[in-house]
């Protein structure tokens, strides 16, 4: 792996982990919550987790962009690098005092998204991956699923509401109807099942890049798939879906013909 994205993955991780306890510490007590214009809920623990990041970017790669859920985006005359970050994907989880909310951190150079990682602090799971350097998984390689047949595959889906939202509920049936398990692990717990081997599938069809970032280049050191509903690895569309390569020419054809799951 290039000296240079080690250095970057380094970061991340160490970043991630100190961030990480400043969520422990206030999970799940005397949260303060407000509801963004988006209808989405935030705490003042996604803000000041988010803030300890951009501050840690900014001393370590003044030049470098940064994209952010809960703060205005930073840019500079440096073109090329950019750190997107969701400082707790999962915020309802994180309410709720439910362990499954994570941490995204994902770095792009020059339009390529080059390191990724997904860290859940209440579980203690880390999910790492820089190009050329394999995808990792609390400290060991691992590889997508080798399933072959969606009756044999399970599904993991966001929920089901926001495919009605999108107008893609005529999409999600035919691709669920084959699989031989549905389960809705949404936000960043889906992508890592998925991700080492448990699931076949995580679909999605409303995201932000901040949601998605790290996961192009998880996947591809995988072995597997993350990109749009057409075939294309990119964190910008809305509708994305996460796999390994032996089932994704059956779901892209299921998602190219809505239609069929209603037939006869």
């Amino acid at each position: 792996m290039n000296k240079g994205l080690q250095t970057y993955l380094d970061f991340a991780i160490e970043t991630a982990m100190e961030a990480g306890k400043i969520t422990l510490g206030h999970f799940p007590s005397g949260l303060k919550t407000s509801i963004k214009n988006d209808g989405t809920p935030v705490t003042d623990v996604d803000k000041t987790t988010e803030e300890f990041i951009r501050r840690q970017i900014e001393m370590k790669f003044p030049g470098h962009r940064i994209v952010g859920e809960e703060l205005e985006s930073k840019e500079s005359d440096r073109k090329g690098y950019r750190w997107f970050i969701d400082p707790i994907d999962g915020t309802k989880y994180f309410i709720r005092g439910v362990p499954l909310y994570s941490m995204i951190i994902g770095l792009e150079i020059e339009g390529v998204i080059e390191v990724g990682l997904l860290y859940f602090p209440a579980l203690g799971e880390l999910l790492t991956a820089a190009t050329g350097s394999g995808c990792w998984w609390n400290g060991r390689p691992v590889k997508v699923s080798s399933v072959d047949r969606l009756e044999n595959a399970i599904m993991a889906h966001s929920d089901i509401l926001s495919f009605d939202q999108k107008g893609k509920k005529q999409s999600f049936d035919p691709v669920a109807a084959p699989f031989h398990s549905r389960v809705g692990w949404s936000d960043g717990f889906g992508y890592l099942q998925a991700a080492i081997g448990r699931v076949e599938l995580m679909l999605e069809a409303s995201v932000s890049v901040w949601d998605v970032s790290p996961y192009p280049v998880i996947f591809r050191e995988a072995g597997g798939y993350f990109g749009d509903w057409n075939g294309k690895e990119t964190i910008y569309s809305n509708q994305v879906l996460a796999c390994n390569r032996l089932v994704l020419p059956q779901v892209l054809d299921l998602l190219s013909q809505p239609d069929r799951g209603n037939a006869g």
